[in-house]
């Protein structure tokens, strides 16, 4: 495994010597538009592993994606390898059709110290909920990134991280979903604890994911983008564009359903992944696309 080779991956060619939080963001920018958050293994008959070489070899000599466990695990090493003292942590994310968190940690989640300050870097959530920039572990703190307003809240050792979402408007539709989004504008998206975890803690989960008939990367394929402006978005066979903030407090989102050839090429062309093995997408009702996108 080469440090450059990730660089070149996720065509980063910047200066990383200073241990600096502006070489930190740049990293985590640069990743989150190159590699996509995916589990279309699951989806094409290939196993998920959690050790760091077959993660490598997937995401950048193979150039694919990964979910949070792979994504946040090579980061982890590549900030390690760098000289960041950076510690593996564990979340609940939260479901909003039970309106409760997971009742197990699901999610692994990456924090660094920097001149004495902590960070929460998250590379491996996707969606509209994906951080942009590394989040100061602040309580009650709004930190504005191009998406929207993420924050922190701290209650007896457990942290809780939100969204503050805007206004959504998809042209297919009668109008925006203003009116929910007013209402609802708060979004949880996981708690979690600074328990220090290892990569071993997560090999249950890793397979759990993977096999159970409720796992969410089960009944739906997911592949997913940043881009300078927003992020594309792959569900089953519905495609999604984000604009973040094309109006003032408003995203916009515009859908396509696609064909079985057009999804090959789209993940192509929009995500850069040609896979090895057919991709059999998956899109079960039982989860709206408003889980990942609203």
């Amino acid at each position: 495994m080469d440090i450059t080779d990730y660089f070149t991956r996720i065509s980063y060619n910047g200066a990383y010597k200073n241990l600096d939080l502006e070489t930190l963001t740049a990293i985590l920018q640069h990743h989150i538009r190159a590699v996509p958050f995916e589990n279309l293994s699951i989806h094409c008959g290939e196993t998920i592993e959690l050790d760091l070489e077959p993660i490598y070899d997937k995401i950048v000599r193979k150039k694919r994606g990964g979910w949070c466990m792979e994504n946040n695990h090579l980061l982890s090493w590549v900030l390690k390898t760098l000289g960041y003292d950076t510690t593996m942590l564990a979340a609940k994310v939260y479901i909003p059709e039970e309106n409760a968190y997971s009742h197990y940690a699901n999610h692994l989640l990456l924090k660094v110290v920097l001149d004495g300050k902590a960070y929460i870097v998250d590379g491996g959530f996707g969606m509209v909920y994906q951080m942009w920039q590394p989040m100061e572990l602040i309580s009650w703190k709004d930190q504005p990134q191009v998406p929207g307003i993420f924050h922190f809240m701290e209650d007896k050792g457990i942290w809780y991280f939100e969204k503050i979402k805007r206004k959504q408007y998809n042209p297919k539709q009668s109008g925006s979903n203003s009116d929910h989004l007013e209402k609802k504008a708060r979004r949880k998206i996981y708690l979690f604890t600074l328990e220090p975890q290892e990569i071993e803690n997560f090999r249950s989960l890793n397979v759990h994911l993977q096999t159970s008939p409720d796992s969410l990367f089960v009944i739906k394929s997911i592949c997913s983008l940043q881009t300078p402006d927003g992020l594309w978005a792959l569900v089953g066979w519905t495609l999604t564009k984000v604009k973040y903030n094309y109006k003032e407090n408003m995203d916009l989102l515009e859908t396509t359903t696609l064909t079985d050839e057009e999804v090959e090429k789209t993940l192509q062309d929009k995500f850069g992944i040609m896979l090895d093995r057919k991709l059999v997408p998956v899109n079960s009702s039982r989860l709206s696309l408003a889980y990942f996108i609203g």
